[in-house]
């Protein structure tokens, strides 16, 4: 996992996991930026999940990772941006799935309602699931308009 290079960010409600997933993750990659938000005070998730899919999009950075309070928004915001297959997981099963058969490069995790625990098992097995490709690729090139 040394080599990639990771977008990170969460509004209000996912500070405190974003805080403590950064502290997991930062040895185990070659870059993760962290694009806020920098503080438990209420901001709006869209600016957030703009910022990391926007850096993806570019492809700045290999994959993005996006918490709010449940997921949803980010993920939401994120699925706007062309070229971008965000995916809210709440467990490492939803998590392969999303990359095995979606290929995802954005994660969203929903911060109220899981802990640090969870996510690192959810993002341990997103970033070590591989594309499966095939008919899931057909299917995933349907996707954009």
């Amino acid at each position: 996992m040394k080599n990639i290079r990771i977008a990170i960010g969460s509004d209000h409600a996912g500070f405190e996991l974003k805080t403590q997933i950064k502290e997991w993750l930062e040895p185990q990659v070659e870059v993760l930026k962290d694009l806020g938000t920098n503080s438990e005070e209420s901001v709006d998730y869209p600016d957030f999940a703009h910022a990391v899919a926007g850096e993806v999009e570019k492809g700045k950075y290999d994959l993005g990772i996006l918490i709010c309070g449940t997921g949803i928004g980010v993920d939401m915001t994120a699925n706007k941006h062309q070229g971008i297959r965000a995916a809210l997981c709440w467990n490492k099963e939803i998590s392969k799935m999303a990359k095995s058969h979606n290929n995802a490069n954005v994660i969203c995790l929903p911060g109220r309602f899981i802990i640090i625990e969870q996510a690192k098992e959810i993002l341990d097995t997103f970033f070590n699931t591989e594309f499966e490709a095939g008919r899931h690729k057909r299917r995933i090139d349907k996707i954009s308009c």
